[in-house]
């Protein structure tokens, strides 16, 4: 039920997320602008804000909503059918103008993935029996056809029901207000939180009921709930202060300024996982907290997101900024007041590395990626003879990942190979298999004997370092045997592979799919690959990240684009300010194409960088295109 529940709030987050700097516009043209109220009034521009929250929003949502199941043509539709909802709350005045009623945002939330699922499903009955010719044209009607059935569904059926399902959520929220329970709120809250439950809590249930006390009274408290920074800071300073273990006292006042001033919640997580008790701190700041907020009939204008008090602060409506950081202080001082005895009297049990691999495997479950699964026990160190790093295509990330986990071992473990292969294909005599964790599932299937390690990237993942304790415990005593063939030497490095016309310095930040594609369109231009090629790049992405680690990211094709690829190529995009890899930011983009193994003497010399942490630092920012073609080569 939590894997439901998280793989539910995957969705909605993902609907709702991309399009906060919506909810933020709204939410400072009603902070700034409404008649009476605003920090300067004006009645023309806060006109704007009924249509962005009736229209625009809704739009928004269900267009990414759509967009999310059926791609480009499933987000029109979903834009399209949300508008029946739209107009099946709207009434109109006595000289014929429209009145909007309620905003539906939970239709939408609804309409947009439904209008995407059913437009795909049409598309794959239709692959195969489309005639020449008429693809632009059965392409376009049938959005146009089914976006309108569903917007007359939408008018007829899911507005009313959504108008209810509204009205019975704000209906219980009122009765929690009126008889002080909703402090009592925060003991789901936050273990929510570190389970990644927070997004269908949040994001389906609390966002939608805010914009409806917001149009009602200027604010809600339904946004002040989970993204409080107050909670995590407590915690985090019970930490620093009081922790017995030197590392995790350490690293405690990094993570103050990433939860509460990125809003970064989830860097507290492994905290708590290492010690659960302490998470009573957080829970009990947070019920103060509340109640606070509702005794002093405190609110934001619209979701603060991500939780930083930057953006908790900048929602409060005009007259209550001081008691909104105050609501913040009191949230953190009693989360530190409690948490702090446990944290000095039990200390951290278990390591945060143990911990933070922990909190990555929730995290993977909350995107709806199988967690982590280890075939039996963890086999003995002795036993360990062959480790296989597996990927989609075994061409890339795997490639790299297991050069350097190579290099890492082999002065305690000469006896231990550790090769790459695509996921279909891992060798029945592997003992450790290392994917990604959307993987998992294929490589359990392709090796059932062996020891799944699942992991977040290949380059620096806690999930790695265990796996190292794992394979060393023997000592350096084990019996040579013959060593894998390194990366950097499976074949001479090629000067055609990587030219100097196949890298790009100092280019502006932009999202991953334009990354990836740039990449993909520089190794077309270049001569490496069919223009098919570039689409397979970002369907690899999906899969399983491209992103590695450490900075870096290796976009290329998915196992059926191989026969796309017409002579191995490596071409480098440098993002100095980074790319967005689903919160990882890349400054290396590094675009492949390979035949056999020819590129993979770059790649053994992209690994070598890695250790380099001067150098690698060089390469992300460096304006010097020979400086990366003479350490690539």
């Amino acid at each position: 039920m939590k894997n439901a529940i998280q793989k539910m709030g995957k969705v909605l987050s993902g609907m709702v997320m991309p399009n906060i700097g919506a909810f933020i516009a709204w939410g400072f043209l009603t902070a700034i602008f409404l008649s009476p109220g605003g920090w300067f009034p004006n009645e023309k521009i806060v006109s704007i804000q009924p249509f962005m929250l009736h229209f625009l929003i809704p739009v928004l949502i269900a267009y990414t909503g759509g967009k999310m199941m059926g791609g480009d043509r499933g987000a029109v539709m979903g834009a399209i059918s949300v508008m029946g909802c739209v107009a099946g709350v709207a009434t109109y005045d006595a000289n014929g103008g429209i009145i909007v009623g309620q905003p539906m945002l939970m239709a939408a939330m609804i309409m947009g993935p439904l209008a995407g699922w059913l437009i795909k499903k049409f598309d794959n009955a239709m692959e195969g029996h489309m005639p020449a010719g008429f693809e632009m044209l059965i392409n376009n009607f049938s959005v146009g056809i089914f976006g309108m059935i569903l917007a007359i569904v939408g008018y007829y059926f899911i507005s009313p029901f959504m108008t209810a399902i509204l009205a019975v959520l704000s209906a219980g929220v009122n009765v929690l207000v009126q008889h002080s329970l909703l402090p009592l709120a925060a003991i789901f809250i936050e273990p929510a939180k570190v389970l990644f439950l927070n997004n269908a809590i949040n994001h389906g249930i609390f966002t939608p009921i805010g914009l409806e006390q917001v149009t009602e009274l200027g604010k809600s408290v339904m946004y002040m709930l989970e993204p409080n920074p107050g909670p995590g800071l407590g915690l985090l300073l019970a930490y620093m202060f009081f922790c017995p273990d030197k590392t995790t006292k350490d690293s405690a006042p990094g993570a103050i300024i990433v939860q509460f001033l990125g809003g970064i919640h989830e860097i507290y997580f492994p905290y708590i996982l290492m010690n659960p008790a302490v998470i009573i701190g957080p829970i009990a700041g947070n019920v103060c907290a509340i109640l606070f907020s509702s005794v002093f009939n405190l609110g934001l204008v619209a979701p603060a997101s991500p939780g930083s008090i930057i953006a908790f602060l900048s929602m409060a409506p005009k007259g209550q900024t001081l008691l909104v950081l105050i609501d913040v202080a009191i949230a953190a001082a009693v989360s530190f007041v409690v948490a702090s005895p446990i944290v000095k009297m039990s200390g951290a049990k278990g390591s945060l590395e143990e911990a933070q691999a922990a909190n990555a495997a929730a995290k993977a479950a909350s995107k709806g990626q199988a967690a982590a699964v280890s075939n039996g026990e963890p086999k003995k160190a002795d036993e360990i003879k062959k480790i296989v790093f597996a990927c989609d295509a075994g061409m890339g990330s795997s490639a790299m990942g297991a050069t350097k986990f190579r290099n890492r071992i082999k002065a305690e473990r000469p006896d231990v190979t550790v090769i790459n292969t695509s996921v279909d294909n891992i060798p029945a005599d592997c003992d450790v298999a290392v994917v990604q964790t959307i993987l998992v599932d294929r490589a359990v299937k392709s090796a059932p004997q062996a020891q799944m390690v699942t992991i977040g990237n290949f380059l620096a993942d806690p999930a790695l370092d265990a796996l190292y304790k794992q394979v060393t415990s023997v000592g350096a005593t084990a019996p040579a045997a013959e060593a894998a063939p390194a990366v950097e030497e499976a074949a001479p490095a090629n000067d055609k592979i990587l030219v100097e016309e196949g890298i790009k310095t100092g280019l502006k930040s932009v999202a991953k799919e334009d990354a990836i594609q740039a990449a993909g369109k520089l190794l077309n231009e270049l001569g490496y690959v069919d223009e098919e090629y570039i689409p397979a790049m970002i369907e690899r992405d999906k899969v399983a990240s491209v992103y590695m680690g450490l900075g870096i990211a290796i976009p290329h094709g998915t196992t059926d684009a191989k026969n796309r690829v017409k002579k191995s190529g490596i071409v480098v995009l440098q993002y100095p300010d980074g790319v967005d890899f689903d919160g990882e930011k890349a400054q290396l983009v590094i675009g492949i194409a390979g035949v056999g193994d020819e590129h993979l003497a770059i790649l053994g010399k992209i690994t070598e960088a890695l250790d380099d942490a001067e150098l690698l630092e060089t390469l992300k920012t460096t304006n010097d295109v020979n400086v990366i073609l003479k350490t690539f080569k």
